[in-house]
């Protein structure tokens, strides 16, 4: 581990859709609101100082949503973070949240369109760096759904457009109506039923964002792959899983999520950790 780089710039780069350059290790701004994802955060000053140490850190990437709080991650990036000097803020629309721990799809084209806007006012921007479709609502057509971020981007509200928990006919689907420049589904260590869309967003250079990427479970024991490699390269076992991903693909960006600076900084340090292929492999393997 090399302690004197900055962590998320260790982390290499990738180019969203071959022009905004960002760290592969980013930041997931979710857990900075209340439990449930609702309200606001027991600590705010401690949400603040999250969001200004992952910079400090070499954080470029962050990454939310209108539906976290809902609207209480992006008041808080904004306090924290604004103008956003060489930060790209992503954000996401699609879901509606009647309550702590509620999540209900709604990808009406209208509605995707009031949300945008909504997003770009609590931000405190012009232009939204990354709009990405939350979820894809079966009761509308896909092609409408991805359609109406066009539109925004035409008009100079949207620089980017990406995609989350998608299957790879719906991003090739999507990519009929728009570039899309990232998926976000779910993956890590112990669930990687998404391989066929990592795959397929490796071969076509689109960034691959992991959501929910610490998820270490038993692996994690002392004599599991993780417990074993951590000890091996003097890490934690959730840094090992991160570097893991890094590891794993040269489009993966992993976005970890944490209220806590203590958290963030471990997190982050995840990027000096170097696998060689043969603990790389023992991970791989261990499912």
């Amino acid at each position: 581990m090399n302690p004197t780089a900055s962590p998320a710039a260790a982390s290499g780069t990738f180019a969203l859709g071959a022009a905004t350059p960002i760290h592969r290790l980013g930041l997931g701004a979710m857990r900075i609101t209340g439990p449930g994802v609702w309200g606001p955060p027991a600590d705010h000053e401690e949400s603040i100082r999250v969001l200004r140490r992952a910079v400090e850190l070499g954080v470029n990437f962050i990454d939310t949503a209108d539906s976290y709080g809902p609207e209480v991650s992006e008041n808080l990036i904004r306090e924290a973070l604004h103008p956003y000097d060489g930060i790209t803020v992503a954000t996401k629309g699609g879901f509606l949240r009647p309550g702590p721990g509620k999540w209900i799809v709604d990808g009406n084209p209208e509605r995707l369109r009031r949300a945008a806007e909504a997003s770009l006012r609590r931000l405190g921007v012009e232009s939204l760096d990354l709009y990405q479709l939350h979820r894809i609502d079966e009761r509308f057509p896909l092609e409408d759904q991805v359609g109406v971020l066009t539109e925004l981007q035409e008009q100079g509200k949207v620089r980017h457009i990406g995609l989350s928990e998608t299957t790879v006919d719906e991003v090739v689907a999507a990519r009929n109506v728009a570039e899309i420049v990232s998926v976000q589904n779910l993956y890590n260590v112990t669930e990687r039923k998404w391989e066929d869309v990592l795959e397929y967003c490796e071969r076509e250079g689109i960034a691959f964002l992991p959501w929910y990427p610490i998820a270490v479970g038993k692996l994690a024991e002392r004599d599991g792959p993780l417990g074993s490699v951590a000890v091996e390269v003097g890490a934690t076992p959730v840094q090992v899983a991160l570097a893991w991903l890094l590891k794993r693909s040269p489009v993966m960006v992993p976005i970890p999520g944490t209220g806590s600076v203590a958290h963030l900084e471990e997190n982050l340090a995840a990027a000096h950790v170097e696998l060689d292929d043969e603990q790389f492999h023992r991970i791989e393997e261990a499912l």
